[in-house]
Formats: structure tokens, sequence, C-alpha cells
């Protein structure tokens, strides 16, 4: 294998490895909380990107987990620019919740934004929601509808699945198990692993730093390889060594 060819297979497989570091991941919508406890009371808060380069968000709409894991106590935060609907439907099972039954519970939040506050390409926007006090599960997924101004919907539907990445994730929401009476508050829970919260921030960072380093040595080594290529080409082949000249006896 010639030297320019050599060149080209470093430069090749150093270029795949710097698509493989910089290739991000698509952003999507989300849900964290700082303090999400089974049978408490938390914030939750939904975090929406927007993903199109010429088209804005203009609505938001939050389906809750009512037959698998219904909530009492929904409220909705303002939002400036964008207006909440809440939608409520009866439950199989009546709920408890400080002496009273309930019969039906919020199922779906619907946020539409209004004059210029929608969600422009480059931005993203949270909308906060009171929720409690949470089931006494482990965790809960909210399937979320994303619309764009171009009548696009882009729906985050897929349920999480162990050992795979879902297409199009819905918003996941762990809940930590509440401590036992007498002992310390179980650790909050962070971000789920679809959340976008801080620590996702944080990790996109790195992998957008990883990325530039990666491009940075491919570039780096295909100028190597181009000026050793060149060098060679340019390397006079030495001479042959040519014998002493033989001295004359007696002289």
């Amino acid at each position: 294998m010639t030297l320019f060819k050599r060149a080209a297979v470093v430069a090749g497989a150093v270029a795949a490895l710097t698509l493989a570091i910089a290739a991000p991941a698509s952003a999507h919508v989300s849900v964290s909380s700082a303090s999400a406890t089974q049978g408490g009371y938390s914030k939750v808060t939904f975090r929406v990107p927007n993903e199109s380069d010429t088209e804005s968000t203009t609505k938001l709409e939050v389906n809750l987990p009512i037959k698998e894991a219904p909530v009492a106590s929904v409220s909705v935060k303002p939002v400036p620019g964008w207006t909440p609907v809440v939608t409520k439907s009866p439950l199989d099972k009546p709920l408890e919740a400080h002496g009273t039954q309930i019969k039906e519970a919020v199922s779906k939040i619907t946020w539409t934004a209004t004059g210029d506050a929608a969600i422009k390409p480059g931005q993203f926007q949270e909308f906060d929601v009171s929720l409690g006090p949470l089931p006494e599960v482990d965790q809960m997924v909210f399937k979320a509808l994303q619309t764009y101004s171009g009548g696009e919907v882009v729906r985050w539907i897929d349920e999480p699945v162990a050992g795979a990445e879902p297409e199009s994730p819905a918003p996941v929401l762990k809940l930590a198990k509440a401590a036992p009476e007498g002992t310390a508050p179980a650790a909050a829970t962070g971000p789920a692993v679809t959340a976008e919260g801080p620590a996702a921030e944080e990790s996109s960072n790195t992998g957008t730093v990883l990325g530039a380093g990666g491009l940075a040595l491919g570039v780096i080594a295909l100028i190597i390889a181009l000026l050793a290529y060149r060098r060679s080409n340019r390397t006079p082949a030495a001479a042959p060594a040519t014998a002493p000249d033989k001295v004359s006896a007696g002289k």
C-alpha cells in the first residue's frame, strides 16, 4: 500500500470517528422535577425545544397517564403568551384525596401560543405543572404532541423499552419512594432518562466539545498525511556511492 493510500485510509477512519462523536441526539419534549416523590406534591417542568429551522412551535399537548397513574390535584403555572386548557376525564376507579372521593381527574393539558409567543427556531420554552399526591409507581409516562406553525405535528409518544432507545420518546418522570416515618426524606430524583434538564445540558455541551475536538484531530491527521505524501514525491533518490580513486603505488 502506497503512502498516499495509507494517508487516505487514516483520514477516512478519523473522519468517520469524528462524525460518530459529533452527531448530536435529537432534542425532544422532556419532563423533570427536583422532588418527585411517591405520595407527595411536586412541581414538574415540561421542556419544549424547537427543532425546526424555519417553523415555530405553536402548541403543546401533554397527556397524563390517567388510567395507569391518575393524579387528584393538577394546577398549571401561567406562561406569558400561552393559553392553557385543562381537560378532565372520568376515572375507572375513584381516588381518595384528603378524605374526599375524586371521580374525575385531569387527563390532558394543552398550551397554545398567542401573538408572538411561539417557540422560534433555536429556542425552547418550559411549562410548569403542580401535581399531587403523586401515585405509588416508579415512573409516569406523559405522551406529548408538539405542533408547528406549518401544521406539522410531532408525536412524542413512544414508551420506554429496556435496552432500546425509542425513536420518538415520550417524556418520562421517575418517582422516588417515600421515606418511612421517622427517617430522613428520600433523595429527590433528578430528570428522567429522557429529560433534558441541567444534567442533559451538561452532557450535550460535553458532546459538542468532544465533537469539535474530533473534527480538529481529523483535519490535523489529513494535513499530516498530505504533507508526508508531498515530501515523498519531492525527495530525490539517493545517488549510488562511487568507489574511491585508486592510489598509484610507489608515489
